[in-house]
C-alpha cells in the first residue's frame, strides 16, 4: 500500500485559489476512480473535483469555507501498489484548465478514454449542475451516513429533492460515504416517508448550525457592503399597466424564434434605456473611496435571478443597442445559464444598473438593496387588478408598483422622482417605447 496526495487542480484560467464549499468524503471512506471528493467555488461557479484513483481517504486538507490554493494538497489516499506521488499527481494533472462553456445546458460528452486505451489523466473538474452520476459507481464498502445527519448530494440531486419537497436528511444514501443519488430520491418517493410517531404534538429542541459559505457568503458580504456604505432612498410609485398588458398580449399572439413571447421585463428595460438617456447620472458606478462617479454611455442592465445555488445577477450588455425582442432573447439566455450554473464571469459582471423582480410572489412594495457600486435599482412588484377612479366611476385596471432605490449621496430626491415618473409615463403609454422622442 502507498500514500497518494491529490492536489486541487487548475479549475479555470487565471484562478489562483478557490473556496471549499462541500466535502463528498471523510477520513476512512473508500473512493473509486472518478468518485467525487469535494466541491469548490470560484467567483460564482461551483466545480466538483473527482478522484483520479481508487483508495481509502486517510487525510483531508481543509474545512468547509476555507480558501484553498491551486496545487495545494486536498486529500491523501491509501492506494494499492505504486509509489506515493506528489510527482505522479503533477504528472497526471490536466494539460490545460477546463474552459467555461459558451452554451447553456450542453449534454456531457463521452470521454475519449472510454473509447480507446490511453494514459490515465486527472479527470477534468466538471460544473456541478452538468454532472450526473450513474448508480453503478456507488461502492458498498463505504459506511452509510445515519438518517438525520447532514446529507451528501450533488447540486442536481439537491435541486431535485427541493422541487419534490423532500428533506434530504430523511434519506439514507446508497452512494459513496452515504451520498444521496437520484435513484435514492426516486425510491423514497415511491416508498413515501415513514409515518410520524403517535402520541400527539412533540416539542422540537434540535438546533441546526449552517455555516455560511460559497455563494451565500458572497451575497451576505455584498449586501452588508451595500447597506453599510450606501444611504438608500426608496420611491414607490403605482403604475397602470393595462395598456402595456394589452399590447403585450397582442404581440405574443404569433411568436417566432426571432420574436419570442414577451414578459414585462423587456418593456421595462426599454423604458429604462429611454429614461437613463435623459438622466445619465443614474447609469453610473460610484467609487466612494476615490470620490469619482463613473457615468457610462453603455447601458448594462443586471437582472437579479434566483438560481438553485442562490441569487445571481446576469447582465444584459448594451441594452441601448437591443430592441424589445433583442432584450427578451438575451434575458432568457442569461437567466437559463445562471440557473443551470453555466454562466461565465463576464456574463455575471459589468452591470451599471439593476432590475429586481419577485414576479407573482412580489408584494405591494419592496425596498430593494442597491447592487454596489451602482447608484440605482428598479424593483418590480406584483401586478393586480384594482379599482381606479376615472373621474366618473371606479373601473378595473391592471396596476403594478415600482419600488426604486437610489444612492442618496449622489442622487437627489428630485432627480430620483423625475426618473421614476418618466418610467411611469413610458409604461403607461407603451407606444412611446417604439418612438424616438
Amino acid at each position: 500500500m502507498a500514500e497518494r496526495i491529490i492536489k486541487l487542480p487548475d479549475v479555470g484560467e487565471g484562478i489562483a485559489e478557490a473556496e471549499l464549499v462541500e466535502w463528498h468524503v471523510k477520513v476512512g471512506d473508500i473512493v473509486r476512480e472518478d468518485d467525487l471528493i469535494a466541491a469548490v467555488m470560484t467567483d460564482k461557479a461551483t466545480v466538483e473535483i473527482p478522484s483520479p484513483v481508487e483508495g481509502e481517504v486517510t487525510w483531508v486538507g481543509a474545512e468547509i469555507g476555507d480558501t484553498v490554493a491551486i496545487g495545494s494538497a486536498l486529500v491523501k489516499l491509501k492506494v494499492s501498489g505504486g509509489a506515493a506521488s506528489e510527482e505522479a499527481a503533477e504528472a497526471e494533472a490536466p494539460a490545460e484548465p477546463p474552459k467555461e462553456k459558451l452554451v447553456a445546458a450542453a449534454a456531457p460528452a463521452t470521454p475519449a478514454a472510454a473509447l480507446e486505451p490511453a494514459p490515465k489523466q486527472l479527470p477534468t473538474p466538471k460544473p456541478a449542475q452538468a454532472q450526473a452520476r450513474p448508480a453503478s459507481v456507488a461502492t458498498t464498502s463505504a459506511p452509510r451516513r445515519p438518517v438525520g445527519e447532514k446529507p451528501l448530494a450533488s447540486p442536481a440531486v439537491r435541486l431535485k429533492a427541493r422541487e419534490a419537497g423532500i428533506d434530504l436528511r430523511q434519506i439514507q444514501g446508497s452512494g459513496p460515504a452515504g451520498r444521496v443519488t437520484h435513484e435514492d430520491i426516486d425510491a423514497f418517493i415511491l416508498r413515501g416517508p415513514e409515518a410520524p410517531a403517535k402520541g400527539g404534538l412533540v416539542a422540537k429542541t434540535a438546533i441546526t448550525d449552517v455555516k455560511v459559505v460559497g455563494l451565500r457568503r458572497r451575497i451576505a458580504e455584498k449586501m452588508a457592503l451595500s447597506k453599510s456604505r450606501i444611504p438608500h432612498i426608496t420611491i414607490v410609485e403605482e403604475v397602470d399597466v393595462s395598456a402595456l398588458e394589452d399590447l403585450r398580449a397582442a404581440l405574443n399572439k404569433k411568436p417566432t424564434a426571432e420574436r419570442p413571447k414577451l414578459t414585462l421585463l423587456p418593456f421595462l428595460m426599454r423604458a429604462m434605456v429611454k429614461a437613463l438617456g435623459e438622466q445619465p447620472g443614474l447609469n453610473a458606478l460610484y467609487d466612494d473611496e476615490a470620490g469619482i462617479i463613473h457615468q457610462h454611455a453603455g447601458m448594462h442592465i443586471g437582472i437579479a435571478t434566483q438560481a438553485p445555488s442562490g441569487l445571481m445577477v446576469p447582465v444584459v450588455k448594451h441594452a441601448e443597442a437591443r430592441d424589445l425582442w433583442g432584450c427578451a432573447i438575451e434575458l432568457a439566455r442569461l437567466a437559463e445559464r445562471a440557473r443551470d450554473g453555466s454562466a461565465t464571469r463576464d456574463e455575471l459582471t459589468g452591470s451599471t444598473i439593476t432590475i429586481t423582480s419577485l414576479g407573482a410572489l412580489g408584494g405591494i412594495a419592496t425596498t430593494p438593496v442597491i447592487n454596489h457600486p451602482e447608484v440605482a435599482i428598479v424593483g418590480v412588484n406584483k401586478m393586480a387588478v384594482r379599482p381606479v377612479w376615472d373621474g366618473t366611476t371606479f373601473v378595473p385596471r391592471k396596476m403594478m408598483n415600482l419600488s426604486s432605490s437610489f444612492d442618496h449621496r449622489v442622487i437627489d430626491g428630485w432627480d430620483a422622482a423625475v426618473f421614476v415618473q418618466r418610467l411611469k409615463e413610458l409604461l403607461e403609454t407603451p407606444a412611446t417605447l417604439f418612438v424616438d422622442m
